[in-house]
């Protein structure tokens, strides 16, 4: 698929930041569990942490094509890095799409320079794969300090959360009526509101320099003018915003395949069995033939759901086909770069250690492989 030249310069300026600024830290960062605030402020320099915010506010506004190719880029320096990243930015999508005039001119000049951080605060202990059944609910009531307006008071739990302890504003989902599904609303929360905790920071399979927490809400209040849609609207917002975030999801999938792939040729040019490079056994050709077929059919149908929403067409098949196949084929080919790399693939010693620890949660977070096929089929039959 043809690039315009201002986005392959994009892509290459992406490219040359994740291999000189993000790749040399992944290791370190990944062993040590923290997230490189560094390379979060160049990515901020680079207006990156504005991709998705509309030029009046200082954002880049970008197409998805381009948001797409910046995601594979930076996941090619690491996941930890690029999935801070997207998540953010599903924040600042959240307010500058359902936000009112206000609302953007509060939050989204800050966010655009990277701090605050955002945080989508959607999934629950009990609610993952199927967001109505969410508990969390925002009560309306009159202000506590008897001045005119409302507010809500919001309790419950949400777990997940990327950007958990790092952001500053997060974006919440909560039911304004907890025993009706379709009262799910959408608020936006500064973070240092009184009520709001931050839980345990998880220990993960991968994705280990990403900030992963739950948010507990005790008698958070916050104005009723927080509230980003009308009430009972938020689970489509949700879905909407998501469904464009699946294409960025796919778009890291792609670049750690890329990062695998390119860490198997280089091991096997360089490995000596036999008396030769094993690069030269018909096996190990085979099982990189197959890795770069993978790849580029992954790297193909995320393009084209980039460009079909680009393009103002519905995108929840194509954006859902997209997510499943390179998510998978993500865990296959840094799969199979441990295979190549025999023992050492299996050490903290090469890269492709960490790649195939992180490759796994492309297939859970963002709507599992499972709820991919179930939104592929039913927009197949209908």
């Amino acid at each position: 698929m043809n690039l315009s030249d201002e986005q392959q310069a994009i892509r290459d300026v992406v490219r040359e930041f994740a291999v000189e600024e993000i790749r040399p830290v992944a290791g370190e960062t990944d062993r040590e569990q923290t997230f490189p605030e560094d390379v979060w402020d160049g990515l901020a320099e680079l207006d990156l942490t504005g991709m998705t915010v509309p030029e009046e506010y200082g954002g880049l506004d970008v197409d998805r094509l381009t948001y797409s190719l910046v995601n594979e880029e930076v996941a090619y320096g690491a996941l930890s890095v690029a999935t801070a990243l997207s998540v953010h930015c599903l924040a600042t999508s959240c307010i500058a799409e359902f936000g009112d005039d206000d609302q953007k001119e509060r939050w989204l000049p800050e966010m655009v320079d990277g701090r605050p951080v955002g945080a989508f605060a959607l999934s629950e202990p009990q609610a993952g794969s199927n967001p109505a059944e969410m508990t969390t609910e925002a009560k309306r009531v009159e202000r506590s300090d008897g001045g005119d307006g409302e507010e809500y008071v919001i309790n419950g739990k949400k777990q997940w959360i990327t950007n958990g302890r790092r952001s500053g504003v997060v974006v919440l989902f909560a039911k304004t009526d907890r025993e009706d599904p379709r009262s799910v609303t959408q608020f936006v929360i500064p973070k240092d509101a009184d009520g709001l905790e931050v839980g345990k920071k998880e220990d993960k399979l991968g994705l280990r320099a990403s900030d992963t927490t739950s948010l507990i809400f005790d008698d958070v209040r916050i104005p009723a003018d927080n509230r980003l849609t009308e009430e009972g609207k938020g689970l489509s917002a949700a879905f909407h915003i998501l469904t464009g975030g699946r294409i960025g999801i796919a778009s890291q999938s792609v670049g750690l395949a890329q990062s695998a792939l390119d860490e198997a040729v280089e091991y096997a040019k360089q490995r000596e069995q036999f008396d030769r490079p094993i690069a030269d056994i018909q096996t190990i050709r085979h099982k990189l033939a197959d890795m770069k077929t993978d790849l580029e059919a992954a790297r193909l149908l995320t393009r084209d759901a980039a460009r079909r929403e680009d393009e103002g067409e519905s995108v929840e098949m194509a954006a859902s086909m997209a997510k499943y196949f390179a998510s998978e084929a993500a865990v296959d080919v840094a799969n199979e770069a441990v295979q190549i790399h025999g023992g050492y693939g299996y050490t903290t010693d090469f890269d492709v250690e960490r790649l195939y620890r992180d490759s796994k949660i492309t297939t859970i977070y963002e709507g599992t492989s499972e709820i991919q096929k179930k939104v592929v089929a039913r927009n197949l039959l209908e």
